[in-house]
């Protein structure tokens, strides 16, 4: 027993250091989870942005109501509902969309904005078509209350709205 012998052996192997890609499925996972939760945020948001416009838009719409039957301004009437009316496309639609309306397109995208229902008056058509005529005129004749049901309809119909739609 004197000599050692040597054996062939090789030496000691590591494993290849594991890769970060790809991630283990749970990280996947996590991911989605992610990805859902930032969805579900800005889904979230634009549903309470568009509610509380319509909840501010039917609060000044009611002041605008009471201003109307106490004085009966006609004019007051038609200028403060456009200005609400565009106010309110201008806070819910693309302002690019909306900002540069006037006249006949204007009232054609009010209209085309809704699905009108049981409702027969339009703001192209009839009353509505003073928005675009009495803030301009020294003195008119309206019916203000049809012109403010026409603009209760539209603006308590905004929830149905998809921002863009027409």
């Amino acid at each position: 027993m004197g000599e050692t012998e040597t054996l062939p052996l090789r030496d000691i192997h590591l494993p290849e250091p594991v890769s970060w890609w790809p991630p283990a499925p749970g990280w996947w996972a996590l991911l989605g989870l992610i990805i859902l939760l930032f969805c579900s945020i800005l889904a979230f948001r634009t549903i309470q942005r568009r509610r509380s416009v319509r909840v501010a838009a039917l609060k000044a719409l009611k002041e605008i109501s009471a201003n109307f039957a106490s004085d009966h301004d006609a004019q007051r009437l038609a200028k403060s509902l456009s200005i609400l009316i565009r106010r309110i496309c201008l806070s819910y639609f693309p302002r690019a969309e909306v900002a540069g309306l006037t006249g006949e397109p204007w009232l054609n995208f009010l209209d085309g904005c809704l699905d009108w229902g049981k409702v027969s008056d339009r703001f192209s058509e009839g009353t509505g078509r003073i928005l675009i005529t009495a803030p301009y005129q020294p003195k008119v004749e309206i019916d203000g209350d049809k012109l403010i049901f026409l603009c209760t309809h539209w603006i308590q119909a905004l929830p149905l709205l998809k921002a863009g739609k027409r």
